[in-house]
């Protein structure tokens, strides 16, 4: 399975519906909760050239982006295929 990581906040809704959907899919992700853990989003900002918004999401330690870079992934068709790595 693929290691997945979410930069999320505990009031985001774009970060419920991409855990939903990885629990949809009964993937286990790791939560790093950025608004409670300022190294936490240093950290996320450094892995993503500097974005400050959440969801950031990545996949065996590619950067996917947000929410609606998770879901036309899905949309696509592609998104199992990066899951079952």
């Amino acid at each position: 399975m693929a290691n997945i990581e979410i930069y999320s906040t505990q009031s985001c809704p774009s970060c419920v519906r991409a855990k939903q959907l990885f629990s949809s899919k009964s993937v286990e992700y790791t939560e790093y909760l950025v608004d409670q853990d300022q190294e936490k989003f240093k950290e996320m900002k450094l892995r993503t050239n500097g974005a400050r918004t959440v969801p950031q999401i990545f996949i065996d330690g590619e950067a996917i982006g947000g929410f609606d870079d998770l879901w036309a992934l899905e949309k696509a068709g592609e998104l199992d295929a990066k899951l079952a790595k």
